[in-house]
């Protein structure tokens, strides 16, 4: 195309002299994967990151959903013409290529906005490409992987942004990979701009790149050229008439198009931000402030609000703990700076899983983080730093802002320290929890042993006395064994006709909850774990006939056992109640074990024996043995959930 042409082209495409790269933008794929939460968390972080300097205020996002008609959508027949000539070169790029032009056909289509209030805007736009760093527009619109740096240091650390690629996430948003931006400035400015990421393509025989830009162009000397943004004046979807960003997603994913979610992301990743006033969030018709959080995450309708369930989502809690625990100092450090956070702690039992929100100042949680070897431990907390400590958090966020890493850190002795950190976050967090659950069970003090002692003196003369035999003297007189005499505990005066009045002893639950010892273990692997529990033997019933062995476990008396199922193993003990634990191998002794009642036979796997049922508080299994089988065997039995 001549340079008119092109001028007179809405969207722009940079040409190349062939085609190299045949794959979409491995980026979009990421954030695809995050759904709409990663998309409205982006967003979010984006507004929040524009605030007005010096304004006390909250930043405001409106978010809305609705449809809009096909050729109301600026340039969108240059785009279909694009998409239409797109050749997919391995069978991703060729489904990718067939899912867009399905789509394509329709007349109407859906469409989500982000219009954020009380912020800044881009800068710049009049300048257009200018390669200038302060101008904002130029940087947001036109380069890829570059995030604009504030001039006041202060200012930036706060900010959520960091690594630039975050844009992209609004195109994958998109069934075509299509996104726009309106732009309000403090002259009051009015521009639109876009982009869309298709692949490296053939187009009226000439190669062009994979993004397009929503732009004018200028053409300079040398066969160089240089973009300019679009004066707004079109469709009212795309418009924004102050100060501050809107972003525009037509042809939106119907995965995406969801408010139930877009409003669960934001009391996810915002509820910080939106407890400390910085920030509101209107999603269609609702309105989510500081005075009405709670009515979003106390509602049924969005979260489970049975604690005792709260395994994935931690939302409800991290919101309780925030609102209701007084917060601790917190010291961590990466081997070279102590850094010191704020820490919201709470301990209940009820809680299955135990997570800590790591929360920016800026009020942007960054991930559930798992403190090692505790994952499972009843506790939920929240963290958060001062400005030294969110510079250094900022450094070791991934690029997507979910989780504390150190892999993208290419420096060797900056990686060792973060690995040190994130080490120590979870040392310093674990030693509050190890405090916590001994507050929570303290010792049961002094035993008074002495009638211990008497059962076991009189058990021994019994016992004794039945296994004398008779022995033979030498005249051949036989002495027939000995009766022992066992004397009989006293009884206790009484005083009067009172009663003692001692209150009533709280009864010991049958299960007793074990301590796991290999702590090394990853969070990953821990977060698969269950609780695990030693059974008293109270609980138990054994009996052996022929080459069957029966077991029934009664959990009606135990608060710890709710589920239908559970797990099982076992342990050898001697005489001396000394425990084996690891010399028992459940497949070498029994050839099957089924379930007594359904006759369903048992998975066993790593010496565990696998969902077993629970019947009305009840669970009895058949094992047979095998020939090897050792019938004197004496074991303690763990159950886990």
């Amino acid at each position: 195309m001549n340079q008119q042409e092109v001028k007179n082209k809405r969207w722009k495409f940079s040409p190349i002299p062939n085609i190299e790269e045949s794959n979409f933008n491995k980026i979009l794929e990421r954030f695809y994967d995050m759904g709409v939460e990663g998309l409205t968390r982006e967003n979010t972080q984006n507004a929040m990151d524009g605030r007005l300097l010096n304004f006390d205020g909250p930043v405001i996002l409106t978010i809305k959903t609705g449809s809009i008609k096909k050729g109301d959508i600026p340039g969108i027949d240059e785009v279909i013409d694009r998409i239409l000539c797109l050749e997919g070169r391995n069978s991703y790029t060729q489904e990718t290529i067939k899912h867009m032009k399905n789509k394509i056909n329709q007349e109407e289509v859906r469409y989500i906005s982000f219009e954020d209030y009380n912020t800044r805007g881009l800068t710049g736009a009049r300048n257009g490409q200018s390669g200038s760093p302060s101008d904002t527009w130029g940087i947001y619109a036109y380069n890829k992987g570059v995030h604009f740096e504030e001039s006041d240091s202060a200012v930036e650390t706060s900010r959520g942004g960091s690594h630039g690629v975050g844009k992209i996430a609004s195109n994958a948003a998109s069934d075509i990979n299509l996104m726009y931006f309106a732009n309000c400035d403090e002259q009051g400015d009015k521009h639109l701009g876009g982009t869309v990421q298709l692949i490296e393509h053939v187009y009226k025989d000439h190669c062009y790149r994979s993004t397009g830009y929503f732009s004018d162009i200028e053409f300079l000397a040398d066969d160089k050229s240089k973009f300019y943004p679009y004066e707004n004046s079109f469709h009212r979807v795309f418009e924004k008439n102050t100060r501050g960003l809107k972003i525009i997603i037509p042809f939106l994913r119907e995965e995406f198009d969801n408010e139930e979610y877009i409003i669960k992301s934001i009391c996810d990743s915002f509820f910080v931000s939106i407890l400390q006033g910085k920030l509101e969030v209107i999603v269609n018709d609702e309105k989510i402030t500081r005075y009405t959080l709670e009515q979003y995450v106390k509602n049924s309708k969005y979260y489970n609000q049975d604690i005792t369930e709260a395994k994935k989502e931690f939302t409800p809690l991290y919101v309780d703990t925030y609102l209701s625990e007084t917060p601790r100092d917190l010291v961590v450090s990466n081997g070279l700076k102590d850094y010191h956070f704020k820490l919201y702690f709470r301990y209940d039992e009820e809680i299955p899983k135990g997570r800590v929100a790591i929360v920016r100042t800026i009020g942007m949680k960054i991930e559930d983080f798992k403190v090692t070897g505790n994952v499972n431990k009843p506790f939920n907390a929240v963290v958060i730093g001062n400005a030294d400590e969110d510079a250094y958090l900022k450094s070791l966020e991934n690029e997507s802002h979910t989780k504390l890493a150190s892999d993208h850190i290419k420096d060797p002795l900056l990686k060792k320290h973060a690995k040190r950190f994130i080490n120590n976050l979870s040392k310093e967090i674990a030693k509050i929890i190890e405090e916590a659950i001994k507050a929570s069970n303290p010792p049961d003090g002094p035993m008074d042993t002495k009638d211990i002692l008497y059962v076991v003196e009189t058990q021994f003369k019994k016992d004794l006395s039945e296994t004398l035999g008779t022995v033979m003297i030498s005249n051949g007189r036989p002495v027939v064994k000995a009766s022992t005499d066992v004397p009989t505990k006293e009884k206790r005066e009484k005083k009067g006709n009172k009663k003692e009045q001692n209150p009533p002893k709280k009864k010991r639950d049958p299960l007793k909850r074990q301590k796991r010892q290999d702590t090394d273990i990853s969070t990953e692997i821990e977060e698969q774990r269950t609780a695990k529990y030693s059974a008293h033997p109270d609980m138990v019933e054994r009996i052996i006939i022929g080459n069957k062995e029966l077991l029934r476990f009664d959990f009606t008396k135990s608060e710890q056992i709710s589920q239908t199922s559970c797990d099982l193993s076992l342990s050898i003990i001697d005489g001396m109640g000394v425990e084996y634990p690891n010399e028992f191998k459940v497949q070498d002794n029994y050839s099957n074990v089924v379930d007594l009642n359904s006759g369903i036979t048992y998975n066993i796997k790593d010496n565990v024996i696998k969902n077993v049922r629970i019947t009305r508080g009840v669970a009895e299994l058949e094992l047979e043995l095998k020939e090897s089988y050792n019938k004197s065997l004496k074991f303690v039995y763990y159950v886990e959930v």
